[in-house]
């Protein structure tokens, strides 16, 4: 008899901000399996529940072993932060489970995205049309990722950038930024928030032509404004367009 997969989305992390399905899927599940840094940081509130890590760039080999476990007729949860729907593990996981041709049982819990969390932080940047976008080109051509800053810019949406610097990945948010800058206005507002929601948690507000200078790494999502946001008391906010 086969068991299910629960694909859930763990938020920031904080279980303040962990939606009660997914903590009710975790904790009534017989094994969590995740990246060790997510497995981490719900140690803490999950209880009496085995737990499965494993490094960067497993995911095809953890979702490989959910399966199989999963195929035992136990209850495996396959975690990520955010949403895994968003450059999470829901898409992986469910692409394997399709080529094994077995119908086991997956559902996916979604979570608050690291855009969602950056946003809440700043106010409201994502109050009208929004992209994100991932500035790790390890799954997509760079060359492509700059087409889309491009299409994202001349359409004048807000941007949530994922991933946007890394210690071996430097130039990339560098050509982004300049990208930018050939659309938008250097006094664009520029949200930084790094550890959204944990402990080490750091909010700021720049412009497009100062974000260079900042610190910024792979804990860091930048809100991009376009031509309709401004900062209001310290809040980044994006005009949806109703008059007062």
């Amino acid at each position: 008899m086969n068991g299910k997969i629960y694909i859930i989305g763990t938020g920031p992390g904080d279980k303040d901000f962990v939606i009660p399905k997914a903590l009710i899927s975790m904790q009534n599940s017989d094994i969590i399996v995740g990246y060790k840094t997510y497995i981490d940081l719900i140690r803490p509130f999950i209880t009496d529940v085995e737990l499965v890590s494993s490094g960067m760039k497993k995911e095809v080999d953890r979702c490989s072993e959910v399966l199989e476990i999963a195929k035992t007729g136990k209850t495996v949860s396959l975690i990520s932060s955010g949403d895994a729907g968003i450059y999470g593990m829901a898409g992986i996981m469910l692409e394997i489970v399709e080529k094994s041709g077995t119908d086991i049982e997956v559902e996916v819990v979604p979570g608050i995205s690291a855009a969602t969390s950056a946003g809440a932080l700043l106010g409201a940047p994502l109050m009208n049309d929004f992209v994100t976008l991932s500035l790790s080109d390890l799954m997509t051509p760079w060359e492509l990722i700059v087409k889309r800053i491009k299409t994202a810019c001349s359409g004048d949406f807000v941007m949530a950038l994922y991933n946007p610097k890394s210690k071996t990945r430097v130039k990339q948010l560098e050509i982004a930024i300049n990208t930018m800058l050939e659309y938008y206005k250097g006094d664009t507002p520029v949200g930084i928030v790094k550890h959204a929601m944990r402990e080490k948690q750091e909010v700021s507000i720049t412009t497009l032509d100062d974000v260079l200078n900042q610190d910024v790494d792979m804990f860091t999502t930048l809100v991009i404004g376009n031509s309709q946001t401004r900062v209001i008391n310290g809040k980044m906010v994006t005009k949806r367009g109703y008059t007062y």
